[in-house]
């Protein structure tokens, strides 16, 4: 390989990873409450996942891109690793459709693609608009990194002396197939090769099925590649395209030779057999894995184990059908997603508590991510509640429903205040700021209270145990007394030249959002008394 061709593989590689990177992040921001339902309604078992998969790659003719978009839904909360496996599986049964190949060749047109998204980035009037521009940019650019890839390693393609020297032996002829895959970028490109090869008499039927196979777990180092950068959870949905593959190849392996007696009876041109070759390995494998994908999930977690980061988007507990058949139920559905987002918040507080501890970027991503939860729990909660508002509801009810959507926000500003936590972490990490060990011990002892306070008045909440609320308010005043003594004293070393000016600034702007936090945990706890209150009036 020349130097030019590697530059332009490593441009490649550059382009379609900034691709992902922003499709990921556009489809983070205009993903919204339908989109998430309709993924939902979509994925909702297997099956239909299987359906989803193969449809969409059917109509961009691409297994890389649907499991690329499959991995983003995963990294972004909107699917769940289940769910992403049954897409999967009807991306490589959809991928086999090779007729579409010439009538759907989505490559041709992405720099217009990347020109009309620039348009919407550019001149969009609204957010929305702007991130919908972005998202089309990066899908663009996506096919443009992968073209660009395909390009730099075009001279593979006629040397099928490379072929020949694997085709003599099954287990070369995989191995042969998935390097060959691996740097084509394209298991199209080596699946047409492999047919061509045969038709001209230059490689066996047997010999080349294995190729196949090995084109078959090629293709999956796109998702692999897609996943860098990306959470857990969207690496753990790459894997497992890995794994769908590879325990697929072993299987058909053992059986290879009924396998091919099969392929024998479906035509009698070689160039066909291996078309339905192809075809008839993807259906088969998804048709055995299907049963058995809870245990599949299992696995996959097993080798790459949750590191707790990803989080599922959207509510669990609000269900629409229970605003008309049991408005008890739906006020009790309200208070128990406002528990699971204070949670949320609860957690928030201590991954910064971590961050500055500890230093981790990778922290930062994790609160943010949840912020852009608690933020949609917010929108969900308050739409099921004004709908819920609409029924007649007895007064005591009435008013713990309202107590709950005031709960809402202070719920939602204690994210606010978790997130510009994070932002100041990140200033002081990337400025270099030093922190002393008097300063992080007070920091320590300021957002211990304050987390108590929160724990303290989310659990009066789930609970409704009003001995916690009181703890809450006692913690609130000490919070406050803590958070004038430590500002002042920091302002007394700063004046005294003991401190960098820039960490005393964020030093003080941290003890100014945990304040704050405890101020809204009191505002929590003051609920659950007011609930209490209006409970005992209303007996």
């Amino acid at each position: 390989m020349s130097m030019g061709l590697f530059f332009n593989l490593l441009g490649g590689v550059g382009l379609f990873l900034f691709g992902i990177k922003l499709m990921g992040e556009s489809l983070q921001d205009i993903a919204g409450d339908r989109l998430r339902r309709l993924i939902s309604a979509l994925t909702s078992s297997p099956v239909k996942g299987v359906l989803l998969g193969a449809m969409v790659t059917v109509l961009i003719q691409s297994s890389s891109a649907t499991t690329v978009m499959t991995a983003s839904f995963v990294h972004a909360g909107l699917m769940t690793l289940k769910q992403s496996i049954g897409v999967i599986m009807g991306a490589a049964i959809g991928t086999t459709v090779t007729a579409q190949i010439i009538a759907f060749k989505i490559k041709e047109f992405a720099l217009p693609v990347i020109g009309i998204g620039m348009i919407f980035a550019v001149f969009g009037r609204t957010k929305r608009q702007k991130f919908i521009g972005n998202g089309i940019v990066g899908f663009g650019l996506l096919f443009v990194g992968m073209q660009t890839m395909e390009n730099a390693m075009h001279f593979l393609r006629d040397r099928q002396d490379l072929f020949l020297a694997f085709s003599h032996h099954p287990l070369l002829g995989v191995l042969a197939g998935t390097v060959l895959t691996m740097l084509v970028q394209s298991s199209s490109a080596t699946v047409g090769l492999t047919i061509v090869m045969a038709s001209q008499g230059l490689l066996s039927l047997d010999a080349a099925i294995p190729i196949l196979f090995g084109d078959n777990i090629g293709t999956t180092i796109t998702a692999v590649l897609a996943s860098v950068g990306l959470n857990r959870s969207a690496k753990q949905s790459a894997f497992a395209h890995v794994f769908f593959k590879v325990i697929g190849v072993l299987i058909f392996m053992i059986l290879f030779k009924p396998f091919m007696q099969l392929v024998l009876l479906t035509s009698s041109d070689i160039a066909r057999q291996l078309a339905n070759a192809h075809t008839i390995f993807n259906v088969l494998n998804t048709i055995i894995f299907l049963p058995f994908i809870d245990p599949f999930v299992r696995l996959v977690k097993m080798v790459l184990p949750d590191d707790g980061i990803a989080i599922m988007m959207g509510p669990r507990f609000l269900d629409r059908n229970l605003i008309s058949a049991s408005p008890i139920a739906a006020v009790e559905a309200v208070r128990k997603e406002l528990v699971r987002m204070g949670h949320l918040t609860l957690e928030m507080i201590r991954d910064v508590r971590v961050a500055f501890q500890s230093g981790e970027r990778k922290m930062i991503e994790q609160v943010l991510q949840t912020e852009r939860c608690v933020n949609e729990l917010t929108r969900d909660i308050t739409s099921f509640s004004t709908d819920l508002m609409q029924v007649s509801l007895p007064p005591v009810l009435s008013s713990s429903l309202s107590f709950y959507v005031n709960g809402v926000g202070d719920i939602e500003r204690v994210g606010d205040h978790a997130e510009n936590l994070v932002e100041l972490f990140e200033y002081k990490i990337d400025h270099d700021l030093p922190f002393s060990d008097l300063a992080m011990k007070e920091f320590e002892v300021m957002i211990g209270l304050s987390e108590s306070a929160l724990r303290l008045a989310v659990e009066s909440l789930d609970t409704a145990d009003e001995k916690k609320a009181e703890q809450v308010l006692v913690l609130e005043d000490e919070i406050d007394a803590m958070e004038r003594s430590l500002r002042k004293r920091h302002i007394e070393r700063l004046n005294r030249g003991v401190c960098n000016p820039g960490s005393g600034v964020i030093f003080i702007d941290i003890l100014s959002n945990l304040e704050r936090v405890g101020d809204h945990a009191n505002n929590i706890a003051l609920i659950v008394k007011d609930i209490n209150v209006a409970r005992n009036r209303g007996a």
